[in-house]
């Protein structure tokens, strides 16, 4: 188990498509779910009038989705298959909650969009296509849902691949794939369905299982953001110096010579330790304590990479936000703080360029400000220098947040680079 591949998934899509209810038909399909959780759910679904168990209860976990049979909060599952180990996260599909989504997707490998098979390809659908590709999720399956309630009609899955096809042509995604379920029934999620015959595809299971997901990593670009300094005062460690955080990208050896931003200083890599002990290499994800060869002042905030691959050092970010607050909008001029990997900073915003109009993907030049949940391109200068990639480069080291100093709340979330639309 502990060799398994980890895969991370995000469920979007418009309210009420059945994300919650496809979930948990997973996890009861794969066997995920206790004697316990069963029994509870049938009791909630038969206290609510329902005459079908409500697998979607096994998510919607706040009292106020349940009484609502909506999703609210980012709900996260793990489950496992003999094949990959899953992290999963169920987000919200109303557009007050967008901001939940760009949470739960900003980490993932495969975006599962899904659409009801009555209503079609909606606005808040491409509203979440358009923000997983804006997250460049590497992998994006469409599943037309509640194929059950349209007869499972061939001619309603083509008709939805067909306009959902020609609006994603119009998008930066890597992977696209179409999958027709009923999560109420249990079709083409975990087993096939006698009832789709006209499809010969792999069920949403199989997708997930087999959809290659390691190529998607930058293993190229060695960067290790320092997170703490590791001074034991131990007489038996008075010596150690370690450098500890979690590898944003690349792979990094003991022996390696590398690089400390600011400073520009140059040692070699002595040990790499983890809880576990010290390790010969260390890819990105892992988190571990790096140790040189010299004794150099390294910070929180500083940097570790290869003096012939460094990443982009400046002040000056030009990137696309998406506004999280509801009380307060961005303007020009405004200023917040920045968290980026781990360099916290204060930053001025000089100017909005536009605002994205989410249902043409055209751009509204003459925006002045971006309120809750709006998307647009800003460019703002830091107090202190940044070290970053291009977001479509480094995932980890192209994204940031903003922060209202007043109240510390993160209003904003941003991509540096992002798309040429």
């Amino acid at each position: 188990m502990h060799q398994m591949e980890l895969v991370r998934l995000a469920t979007t899509g418009s309210v009420d498509d059945g994300k919650s209810t496809l979930i948990g038909r997973i996890l009861y399909d794969t066997k995920q779910v206790f004697q316990d959780q069963l029994e509870a759910i049938e009791d909630a679904s038969r206290r609510r009038g329902s005459d079908y168990v409500d697998l979607a209860l096994l998510t919607d976990g706040l009292r106020a989705e349940r009484e609502q049979g909506i999703t609210i909060d980012v709900a996260y599952r793990y489950f496992a298959t003999p094949k990959r180990k899953f992290i999963l996260a169920d987000t919200p599909g109303h557009v007050q909650y967008t901001r939940n989504m760009v949470t739960g997707a900003s980490t993932a490998d495969i975006a599962l969009v899904l659409v009801d098979a009555r209503k079609g390809v909606l606005e808040q659908t491409k509203r979440h296509a358009f923000i997983s590709s804006l997250l460049r999720v590497p992998h994006l399956v469409l599943c037309v849902n509640k194929m059950d309630l349209v007869d499972y009609s061939q001619k309603v899955y083509d008709e939805i691949m067909d306009e959902f096809r020609s609006f994603a042509a119009r998008l930066d995604i890597a992977d696209l794939r179409f999958v027709p379920v009923s999560a109420l029934e249990g079709d083409n999620v975990v087993e096939g369905s006698e009832a789709m015959p006209w499809y010969h595809g792999s069920t949403l299971l199989e997708t997930m299982e087999t959809i290659h997901v390691a190529s998607d990593r930058n293993l190229i670009d060695a960067r290790f953001p320092v997170q703490y300094i590791i001074r034991p005062h131990t007489m038996e460690h008075q010596d150690y110096r370690g450098y500890a955080g979690r590898i944003a990208s690349g792979v990094l050896r003991p022996g390696d010579e590398v690089m400390i931003l600011p400073s520009g200083f140059s040692s070699t890599i002595a040990s790499i330790d983890t809880f576990e002990g010290s390790v010969d290499e260390a890819p990105a994800g892992l988190s571990v304590s790096i140790t040189l060869e010299d004794d150099i002042d390294v910070s929180r905030g500083d940097m570790i990479c290869r003096p012939n691959n460094r990443p982009q050092v400046g002040q000056d970010i030009d990137a696309i936000v998406t506004w999280m607050s509801e009380t307060v909008r961005l303007r020009p001029g405004a200023k917040y703080g920045i968290k980026h990997t781990t360099r916290s900073a204060r930053a001025l915003i000089r100017d909005l360029q536009y605002r994205f109009d989410i249902e043409t993907l055209h751009r509204v030049d003459d925006a002045t400000d971006l309120g809750l949940n709006e998307i647009g391109r800003v460019t703002m200068r830091t107090t202190a220098p940044l070290f970053f990639d291009e977001y479509r480069k480094n995932r980890e080291t192209g994204s940031f947040i903003l922060i209202d100093e007043g109240t510390n709340r993160t209003v904003g979330a941003g991509i540096i680079g992002g798309l040429a639309l």
